[in-house]
């Protein structure tokens, strides 16, 4: 009586495991092992409680439909969501959607000399002003870009928003926009610069087409090279800090812009790639008006190479644009940059230098060409080094832009304007993980009018930067 008791329990307990979790199977078989081993269960019981089991276990399995086959395209189902190779984003139904993104902050502490008549230079990037401190943007705003890339019909299409928003308050003066000079007081708001605003449309042998607004070609190699991007450069003025510093801007190159352009960049071919664009004509910032009626024209050449432990990047780039003033003073305004950047193991060197008849300084079209409408003519240049040992980076800069007058008329009404604005640039950085690079930097600017005289200012920044 007692055995059938046991022999009772045994077959309900392997019958609730059994019903509960079919996975379960295993165990119950070692179960009825030890039972046999122990003697409770004769041979008999053993194999026959084993067998039931062994049955029980195969009728509670689920039955999983044998998946239908279908034709390697079906496979490739809109609803499906995979990870992008990537950036942070995502593939659905073969469009590609990346977010990527920049934030940025720096204590940037500014030592400018005391106003005074000797101090005055028009154009110069040297803000006159004794100590000042903020909490600041550098060279760059921060920004938020949205890519959504896909192919169809034999083409790679691509939709591309940029958003830069800055940390400052803007003032949105007219001519300034979100990048007008700072207003540091309560109630204030930072600035959005929507710089990015294009397709492309692009195909393996042919090359890309571009189509909306974006950074220029002549004179983006500069900026992109420069190691103050990173960080701050000359501040341009740190009273009331706007959207963004200079950087090298003014002081080693023209500021590329970001432009509304038409723009074809060839497929590269033995190291060489070809971009060349019509661009929304740029009014003259110093002249009467114009009637824009010529668009403008840029176009770039770059090499790219790699030479045993060498590794190459250089580049020539070109503007050309006709201005028709609201006095009837028609002139063109043109330019050129090129450069070089070797890297060597953890050392890099970039060599830049643009020259340029009627696209003045600092900005395209600012001091461009006197009163009457006659070019003045410009050029800059700026050597830099920089050793990457691990984590730690550190790298050093120099480099001025140069203005010349358009004539003697134009010498003896502007005695005061920019001959000349140099810097001397020292960073540091430290990798703190792959997103988050902690930087420092010392800065000393110096603007020179054509009459003698000079300001000069020293700038210590200390911040971070992070990519995502």
């Amino acid at each position: 009586m007692k055995k059938q008791v046991i022999l009772s329990g045994c077959a309900m307990a392997l019958a609730l495991m059994a019903g509960a979790t079919p996975a379960m199977a295993g165990s119950n078989a070692e179960l009825l092992k030890r039972l046999h081993e122990k003697g409770i269960l004769s041979d008999d019981e053993y194999q026959s409680l084993l067998a039931g089991d062994k049955a029980d276990t195969a009728a509670a399995a689920p039955v999983v439909a044998a998946a239908p086959t279908a034709p390697a395209a079906a496979l490739d189902d809109k609803r499906l969501i995979h990870m992008t190779d990537s950036g942070v984003g995502m593939e659905v139904g073969g469009v590609t959607f990346k977010v990527s993104g920049q934030i940025n902050g720096f204590y940037t502490h500014d030592k400018g000399q005391t106003p005074g008549a000797n101090t005055a230079v028009v154009g110069g990037v040297v803000a006159a002003g004794g100590n000042t401190s903020s909490i600041r943007n550098g060279l760059l705003p921060g920004y938020l870009k949205f890519d959504i890339t896909t192919h169809q019909a034999g083409w790679d299409i691509g939709a591309h928003f940029g958003m830069y928003p800055g940390i400052n308050s803007a003032t949105y003066a007219i001519g300034g926009g979100a990048n007008s000079g700072g207003q540091n007081t309560a109630l204030q708001t930072a600035g959005i610069d929507f710089r990015q605003t294009y397709m492309t449309v692009g195909r393996a042998g042919i090359g890309e087409f571009k189509l909306g607004r974006d950074i220029g070609l002549f004179g983006s190699e500069g900026i992109l090279n420069d190691m103050t991007l990173l960080a701050v450069g000359s501040t341009g003025g740190n009273v009331a800090p706007a959207n963004t510093s200079l950087g090298r801007i003014g002081v080693g190159y023209i500021y590329t812009d970001f432009q509304p352009q038409i723009t074809y960049t060839s497929p590269r071919i033995s190291g060489f790639t070809v971009s060349a664009g019509v661009f929304e004509p740029l009014q003259s910032l110093t002249g009467p008006g114009e009637t824009s009626a010529s668009p403008g024209f840029q176009g770039k050449i770059t090499y790219d190479a790699k030479f045993s432990d060498v590794t190459l990047r250089a580049w020539l780039s070109g503007i050309t644009q006709r201005h028709n003033r609201l006095d009837g003073v028609n002139y063109t305004g043109q330019g050129f940059d090129t450069g070089a950047k070797i890297g060597y193991g953890p050392l890099t060197v970039t060599g830049y230098y643009y020259k340029a008849a009627g696209l003045g300084t600092t900005a395209l079209n600012l001091f461009d060409t006197d009163a009457t409408g006659h070019r003045r003519d410009s050029e800059g240049f700026y050597l830099q080094g920089m050793g990457t040992f691990g984590k730690f980076s550190a790298g050093v800069s120099y480099g001025e832009s140069s203005l010349s007058y358009a004539n003697s008329s134009d010498a003896l009404a502007n005695p005061t304007l920019l001959k000349k604005n140099s810097s001397w640039v020292g960073q540091g950085r430290y990798s703190l993980t792959s997103w988050v690079t902690l930087i420092t930097e010392y800065v000393h600017t110096t603007a020179q009018a054509h009459n003698g005289n000079k300001a000069q200012g020293d700038t210590v920044a200390a911040g971070a930067i992070l990519f995502f």
